[in-house]
């Protein structure tokens, strides 16, 4: 399935797709690629349940909301009935206590999956993971050199243990401006860690503008092929419902840090920061899973 940015799989479950929007919303759906023309029409249907404080304002500022967009919400040009209002109020406290249970259900696993962990890492330790990931990857890679695209070195593949999946593409705003971090960062643990690589999937709608964004954006890591994009189904399952997306895996295909938990998105900076204490520990245990 590809994984083009989607904020509606986001919003399908229940009745939120039903809700007037609030701002936070708003931000999700333009840094996941709709237009500021198409969240009007969302909000045309579902209007607007929400203030627009200086805050509010900057987190749609810097989500890609265009000034006619601020000046339609500030305007009260969406806003909703107050009996509407009231209505997707009572269904969002309705919400916020389901997901208190689940919360609270997931914490208690959670103590349960903590206590017998131990035992289940020194069983995993005990037996030898299968590299599923590598073959996979060998004859579908490319690498950007002296702005060409040319084929990938496979037998560079062969001492790589921890894979990065960056799905990304460079008409993603915010893609653009994670990707200059994401490189600096791999240049700094790349030599020390021989045993990583990073692998770009790349959501661009031509190769063209793949190939434009890993030159533009000095990009040191590999990327599949743009052919072979949507045929690499083992690959395209870790693919979140949005970009930019860094999933940290083993050559098992076992996840060790995602930029979705538990289906919310919290990005791919706090990825980095879970791969750092990954490298940082001793045993090389799984930091995160989603």
């Amino acid at each position: 399935m590809r994984y083009v940015c989607s904020f509606l799989a986001l919003i399908s479950l229940a009745t939120a797709a039903t809700l007037p929007l609030t701002v936070s919303e708003i931000s999700l759906m333009l840094r996941s690629g709709y237009s500021a023309n198409a969240v009007e029409q969302e909000l045309a249907a579902r209007h607007f349940a929400d203030t627009l404080d200086e805050g509010k304002r900057k987190s749609l500022i810097d989500a890609g909301a265009t000034p006619h967009l601020l000046e339609a919400l500030g305007s009260g040009k969406f806003t909703a009935p107050a009996e509407e209002l009231e209505r997707a109020r009572r269904q969002r406290d309705e919400q916020a206590q389901q997901r208190a249970l689940a919360a609270a259900r997931e914490k208690k696993n959670d103590t349960l999956y903590q206590s017998q962990l131990p035992k289940r890492q020194a069983s995993a330790a005990a037996q030898s993971a299968v590299d599923t990931i590598t073959p996979v990857l060998k004859g579908n890679l490319v690498r950007c050199q002296n702005g060409l695209l040319t084929s990938y070195y496979d037998e560079e593949l062969n001492r790589k243990k921890i894979y990065g999946l960056y799905f990304s593409a460079h008409w993603c705003q915010p893609c653009r401006k994670f990707t200059p971090q994401l490189v600096a960062y791999y240049n700094k643990v790349a030599r020390e860690h021989p045993e990583f690589e990073i692998i770009f999937l790349s959501a661009d709608k031509t190769p063209d503008a793949m190939a434009a964004y890993m030159k533009d954006t000095a990009m040191p890591w590999p990327a599949v092929e743009y052919s072979k994009l949507t045929s690499l189904s083992a690959l395209q399952k870790f693919a979140g419902s949005g970009i930019p997306d860094l999933v940290i895996i083993d050559s098992s295909g076992k996840v060790l840090a995602d930029s979705y938990i538990n289906g919310n998105y919290v990005g791919p900076a706090q990825v980095l920061q879970h791969l750092d204490a990954f490298f940082a520990s001793s045993s090389n245990q799984a930091v995160v899973t989603r």
